[in-house]
């Protein structure tokens, strides 16, 4: 009632949690650090990042996305509908003159290094002073310093939480006055991730120990593995597994002979369509476990126990709930030949 009241009493007023019955504009809301105030939804959206374009389409905002950018593979079978006319600037980061070409009144990053103050497609001062709106995902300000410009492999203070993207998913609806279906998307997740935890649940057990693998600069060089703070924590926490990189930095390089020592008993590996490395290929990966003397020994990899997700999953985004759902799944067949 509070916030309803607030509304009728002001015309222009400060976000913090918008779920909001009704929209008025103009509003100001704050965005990892900086101030905006919008008087309109807007009508033309660039995406620098595969999730920001995912979420727009889970809201069914497609008509808004002028062009996107920064692909990890294909958009989920839910999304390909919404999504198969989209045009696509780059699979990685266009340039600064490519997003301004498309004329948007708003620009959203998933990370912060696109337009952060060392940002590689611009800053955010620039697309400012040309009258353009810009937006970073939350995930990658809440708990990390906005200064940091290593971005997704940096390190957390605070470990990632589901509720940063409902909150993204709740300040997004609020931008683009649909309230409604910010609502009825967070309600959905809620549901999801309940059932996923009910399927994974094993009371009185042990908690399995679980290492997940994104890619390696050298397929037998030290991987990037997920850290206990970033989204793959949020993972096991979950689902009621252990983690056993304990770090805050969301992706560091750990060495094998580190990995086999700790015996996982799950290996989760990334799956994405982009070749920079070797590893970035599921089949290599998994070809690798199996042959190389110290992985091939490691429980997980002896008793077939590697899971495989898109890339996407890992990484926070909406995409989080599919990990959560597809790992619960394959806990649930790995549980039951053990009972």
């Amino acid at each position: 009632m509070f916030i309803k009241k607030v509304l009728l009493l002001s015309a222009l007023i400060t976000v913090s949690t918008p779920i909001f019955a009704t929209q008025v504009f103009p509003f100001t809301l704050e965005n990892c650090g900086i101030k905006q105030t919008f008087t309109a939804a807007p009508d033309r959206v660039v995406t620098l990042g595969q999730h920001e374009t995912e979420l727009l389409l889970a809201l069914g905002l497609e008509k808004k996305i002028a062009a996107t950018s920064v692909w990890f593979g294909a958009l989920p079978d839910a999304l390909k509908a919404q999504g198969k006319d989209l045009l696509k600037l780059a699979d990685n980061s266009p340039s600064f003159e490519a997003v301004v070409a498309q004329k948007p009144d708003l620009v959203l990053a998933q990370y912060h290094w696109h337009v952060g103050p060392q940002g590689e497609v611009g800053t955010r001062e620039q697309f400012a002073s040309l009258g353009i709106k810009t937006w970073i995902s939350p995930a990658d300000c809440v708990g990390k310093s906005v200064t940091d410009s290593s971005n997704a492999d940096g390190a957390r203070s605070t470990p990632f939480s589901m509720e940063e993207i409902k909150r993204e998913v709740s300040e997004l609806a609020t931008i683009f006055a649909v309230p409604q279906q910010g609502e009825k998307l967070n309600h959905a997740l809620t549901q999801r991730i309940a059932l996923a935890q009910k399927r994974a649940a094993t009371p009185n057990r042990t908690p399995l120990k679980v290492v997940f693998w994104f890619s390696s600069t050298r397929l037998n060089g030290d991987p990037w593995v997920a850290g206990n703070y970033g989204a793959p924590g949020w993972i096991s926490n979950t689902l009621g597994l252990k983690n056993i990189i304990d770090s805050h930095d969301e992706w560091p390089a750990v060495t094998w002979e580190h990995i086999a020592q700790a015996q996982p008993d799950i290996i989760v590996i990334a799956d994405m369509a982009r070749r920079l490395y070797p590893a970035d290929d599921v089949a290599v990966k998994e070809a690798f476990l199996r042959s190389d003397p110290v992985t091939k020994n490691i429980p997980a990899v002896k008793n077939g126990h590697l899971i495989v997700v898109p890339a996407m999953s890992l990484n926070p985004s909406l995409r989080n709930v599919d990990a959560v759902e597809a790992i619960s799944e394959q806990l649930a067949t790995i549980q039951a030949k053990h009972e």
